[in-house]
């Protein structure tokens, strides 16, 4: 995983592997509580569906890993809150382009 990337590829718990389409990746806007990376991300075969109803996922990552990183959980409800603010301002930003 890397910044700029736009598809991955990730492998659930039973081993399949799920082409996703990279909506965002940022750094966290707060470094010195969370030193780390993020990205949002949706299965490409949902694009099939109705936009409104894209289910979204987040996870962080470390951009230094390169070629085939790993993805790490959010776990804590303050991060998420963190997370959850960074996507409200991307789709409004999104929403005034159009």
């Amino acid at each position: 995983m890397d910044h700029g990337q736009d598809v991955m590829t990730i492998v659930d718990e039973n081993g399949n592997e799920i082409v996703c389409k990279v909506v965002l990746t940022f750094d966290s806007p707060q470094p010195e509580v969370y030193d780390r990376s993020y990205v949002v991300y949706h299965p490409v075969e949902a694009e099939d569906e109705d936009e409104e109803s894209i289910e979204i996922y987040a996870a962080a990552f470390n951009p230094s890993d390169g070629e085939g990183g790993e993805l790490f959980a959010i776990e804590s409800e303050e991060e998420w809150n963190m997370v959850e603010e960074v996507i409200g301002a991307f789709v409004d930003e999104q929403e005034e382009e159009e």
